[in-house]
């Protein structure tokens, strides 16, 4: 198997870094609060709480939701592991969107299963009927990478849509935070095959803590437990995680900020050429009909500036996250070099 392959993680003070959807943004001030505290006295002698009961009770406050709905998961990676092994037998069928989120494929190897792909319609739809309803897994990533995409699948949408289907729909709701779509936070429990995948490490900047949770029927968790390992997450990640879902007021303003930005970028980049899918993530997808973008990838990275070259068979573009508002200006000032040039 080929392996899955991160963005690259060039950290240097001289670098801007749009290429792996970080939050320009700080965490919440109780996110630092919490991890001192939790460096105090004995805690990291001992193990964490198994199942995160602080944070699933906290987290059901937020989201009006059963704290037995929720697993937690070190990142919404480690999560979609699990919701695999636990689904999928050796020989089985992975299936999911193309173009989204290339992970799905390596989750299918990794089991010893068959991955395949059903392409998004041309308005970035899912086609109906659904041409293969004998999947043991259906990913389906909303909103969608690399496009930022939004499908219409909260209540009264999903039904008959996830009726089709012999194993789990897993919704992976990583960029959610950043949709302005409620409905889409608990789109799990009414319905006993769906699943939602969430993370904090885009829409509540802890990309450096490694935080998921998924949201199921009760029921569905318990089984779920049993696969996860015992203490998948640690002190720290529980602590920051904590206090980052009880600050929604801290966060809502940290996503207006994004989203107002994300709006910015894409009529500057249309302006200068781009094809730029309407976004309701914090990147957008960029695409050219005059020339390949690859090397313009390639010159961004020599300026210091990284942004995601992806290719999906074919269909390429780049990814870009949306950064500060200075980090964006210096985006745009190069790509009009560059393109002049």
């Amino acid at each position: 198997m080929r392996g899955y392959v991160p963005g690259e993680q060039l950290n240097s003070p001289d670098i801007v870094k749009l290429n792996t959807n970080e939050n320009p943004y700080p965490p919440s001030p109780r996110v630092f609060e919490a991890v001192r505290a939790a460096l105090t006295g004995d805690k990291l002698r001992k193990y964490p709480q198994p199942l995160g009961d602080d944070f699933r009770r906290a987290a059901g406050r937020v989201l009006n939701i059963d704290p037995d709905s929720i697993l937690i998961g070190n990142g919404s990676d480690d999560l979609l592991t699990i919701l695999t092994r636990a689904f999928v037998p050796e020989g089985g069928l992975v299936v999911s969107p193309t173009p989204s989120y290339i992970l799905y494929r390596e989750l299918a190897a990794i089991q010893g299963a068959r991955f395949e792909t059903v392409r998004f319609t041309e308005e970035w739809s899912l086609p109906f009927p659904w041409p293969k309803p004998d999947a043991d897994i259906v990913f389906i990533p909303n909103p969608n990478s690399p496009t930022g995409t939004l499908l219409p699948l909260g209540p009264g949408h999903l039904e008959p849509f996830a009726d089709r289907f012999r194993g789990p729909v897993v919704l992976d709701q990583a960029y959610v935070d950043f949709a302005e779509d409620d409905t889409l936070a608990t789109s799990a429990g009414w319905l006993p095959n769906v699943i939602v995948t969430r993370t904090l490490s885009k829409g509540y900047s802890l990309a450096g803590i490694r935080f998921g949770f998924a949201l199921a029927h009760p029921d569905t968790i318990r089984e779920l437990v049993k696969v996860k390992d015992s203490y998948n997450c640690d002190v720290l990640s529980l602590a920051a995680a904590t206090a980052a879902i009880e600050d929604q007021d801290y966060y809502r303003g940290v996503w207006a900020k994004v989203v107002a930005t994300r709006e910015r970028m894409r009529v500057e980049l249309r302006e200068l050429g781009f094809d730029v899918t309407p976004s309701r993530a914090n990147f957008l997808w960029c695409r050219r009909a005059d020339r390949p973008v690859k090397p313009i990838y390639e010159a961004l990275k020599h300026r210091n500036i990284l942004v995601r070259y992806m290719d999906y068979a074919g269909y390429d573009g780049l990814r870009i996250s949306v950064g500060t508002d200075a980090e964006v200006d210096r985006l745009l000032t190069e790509l009009r070099s560059i393109l002049a040039g």
